[in-house]
């Protein structure tokens, strides 16, 4: 099996819950890409990734669960994130980017973090995870 394959099998058997996942992980990934190619000067390199970063936290706003009240606690937050991806594109700064890595990988663990207690709730205590 190609990795292309491989990667689109786990996209489709995915639940909701780790296709967030994955969308965090993508968008920290291109914000490290940025961020490299902001260091060496490859603007075109750097613009294509913070915008896939963007695309990403556009994605997750579009697909949140409306219902829950921390969901108007955390689109203010992506929607910030969004606007400061904006800012380091068109300053070139670093240190905007690091911050909104930061905030990517904040999300990405806390989500980790549900993913595991949804787990051990629906497979049992004592059951392997």
């Amino acid at each position: 099996m190609s990795i292309q394959a491989y990667q689109n099998n786990s996209v489709e058997t995915a639940s909701p819950g780790e296709l967030t996942l994955m969308l965090y992980n993508g968008c920290i990934k291109f914000i490290k890409i940025a961020r490299k190619a902001m260091e060496q000067s490859e603007i075109e390199k750097k613009n294509t990734n913070i915008q896939k970063a963007q695309n990403i936290i556009r994605e997750l706003m579009v697909t949140m669960n409306q219902d829950y009240a921390i969901s108007q606690e955390i689109l203010p937050l992506y929607d910030y994130m969004n606007r400061r991806l904006m800012e380091a594109n068109t300053k070139n700064d670093t240190a905007i980017l690091d911050e909104v890595q930061g905030l990517a990988e904040e999300f990405r663990d806390t989500w980790k973090q549900v993913i595991l207690q949804t787990r051990k709730v629906q497979y049992g205590q004592g059951g392997n995870v």
